[in-house]
């Protein structure tokens, strides 16, 4: 008898995943049915395995559709954006279908826990590249250190989709979106919160970007990250509810969040208030009305804005700046906009992937540990390269991971019921595995 799998949303991250779908269904004996609100593109793909799998088209809003397509399906794996996962896991729960997701565990999924595992069913979260692949690859040293009797005393990751070195060409940035845009722009919009030597430690979003640390990653250079909202809710997943440093973070490439803080520092990353603008305002109109009146005549707008920003004029930040266009006559091009929903309209443009870009994904763990009385460091990193714009190195590595565990859901070889994140041995062991013999992912990991 076939399983059958409901994937719904196949946008820019979901590649690599209905590939893999795709390669297994003979074999599983699974047939697949894509929902997309945008499914042309992938009608060519699928066409050639019409014996295994279909598209349609999908709109959320169709409560019908959704009811129906959920009814027919043994598991339902959501790719949308996270806000719709709890209208999809109660259709889950009404129909008794098992759901996984690359998507953070929201306090609505997590009050669905014990209904979903009453109903032996499993809520498979948190399983893309970060969550995801962070939880299995920390879990797997964290699992090594303490089976020698060591004692973890930090644990810091950070992780950053970026550009390769060869597609970063003159965008001073080095960075293209290889994920939801809006996110981006968004991102840290509330105060982080993280643990260092035992003590509490906030940093406000109007600091964020700021405040970063330097990390290297041997044959790649340097990073720099910035903290994630909240580290302290990883302590528990990890039982490391005593250690005394604990942080999460985002990485860039050197350069690009000092140049981000002149953009929150202006305003231009709020998202609260919308401007009553004209579609025709300039970006050069736009930022002139951001400051204040000149009071001293014959001063360009760029000096000026140096100056409000106490930056100098030919600082690397302002080099980036000029390169976005924010000097320029260019229309906005949207009515009535948050400055974030114009800054993202623009970036969307300038930081557009390109055909023959491969992007980066890269994440290292720092660990600290005591260890025979001796106090030692040891770090995981991993480095994966894109193949081109559709299948990235960031759809490889949230698209993976949630295929190879959807596949031991439907084996049976995943027993574990409600809510279930991957930092369980017998879950991530085999993914990391697979992904390092089949696909060349693989975690590097040193001691000293």
């Amino acid at each position: 008898m076939n399983s059958r799998l409901l994937l719904l949303g196949a946008g820019r991250s979901a590649s690599s995943l209905i590939q893999y779908l795709l390669r297994h269904a003979p074999t599983e004996n699974w047939f697949l049915t894509v929902a997309d609100a945008n499914p042309a593109h992938l009608a060519p793909v699928l066409a050639a395995h019409s014996e295994y799998a279909r598209v349609l088209p999908f709109a959320l809003e169709d409560e019908t559709l959704l009811d129906q397509l959920v009814s027919e399906a043994d598991v339902v794996i959501s790719m949308l954006p996270a806000l719709f996962h709890p209208v999809v896991a109660r259709a889950c729960l009404h129909h008794g279908r098992h759901l996984a997701t690359a998507s953070y565990v929201s306090a609505e999924i997590r009050e669905m826990g014990a209904e979903a595992a009453a109903q032996g069913l499993t809520f498979l979260m948190e399983c893309g590249l970060d969550p995801g692949l962070d939880h299995m690859s920390a879990m797997r040293v964290i699992e090594h250190i303490r089976a020698r009797g060591g004692r973890l005393t930090s644990f810091k990751s950070y992780c950053g989709g970026l550009l390769a070195p060869a597609a970063e060409g003159d965008n001073p940035w080095k960075y293209k979106f290889t994920w939801n845009p809006r996110n981006v722009v968004l991102a840290g919009q509330s105060t982080a919160k993280y643990l260092e030597n035992g003590h509490l430690r906030f940093i406000p979003y109007q600091q964020l970007f700021a405040r970063t640390e330097t990390l290297a990653v041997p044959g790649w250079g340097e990073f720099e990250g910035y903290a994630n909202r909240d580290s302290l809710s990883y302590r528990a997943p990890y039982g490391l509810d005593d250690i005394p440093t604990i942080l999460r973070g985002t990485l860039r490439r050197p350069g690009y969040c000092a140049a981000w803080h002149a953009l929150v520092r202006l305003g231009l990353t709020d998202d609260a208030v919308r401007l009553g603008n004209a579609d025709t305002l300039t970006w050069e109109q736009l930022i002139e009305a951001y400051l204040p009146i000149a009071k001293a005549p014959g001063l360009d707008l760029p000096t000026r804005l140096a100056a409000y920003l106490n930056l100098a004029p030919e600082s690397e930040e302002m080099g980036r700046l000029h390169w976005l266009g924010l000097f320029s006559d260019r229309p906005v091009g949207l009515p009535d906009a948050t400055p974030a929903q114009l800054l993202e309209k623009l970036l969307t443009e300038k930081w557009a992937l390109q055909p023959h870009d491969h992007d980066l994904i890269v994440m290292q763990h720092l660990f600290e540990f005591e260890l025979d009385g001796q106090r030692r460091r040891a770090t995981s990193s991993l480095v994966v390269t894109g193949d081109d714009a559709t299948h990235t190195a960031m759809a490889k590595t949230v698209g993976l991971p949630l295929g190879m565990a959807v596949r031991r859901l439907l084996r049976g070889e995943l027993t574990q019921r409600g809510v279930v994140i991957p930092v369980q041995t017998d879950l991530y062991e085999p993914i990391l595995n697979e992904l390092a013999a089949d696909y060349g992912i693989t975690f590097v990991e040193e001691e000293n």
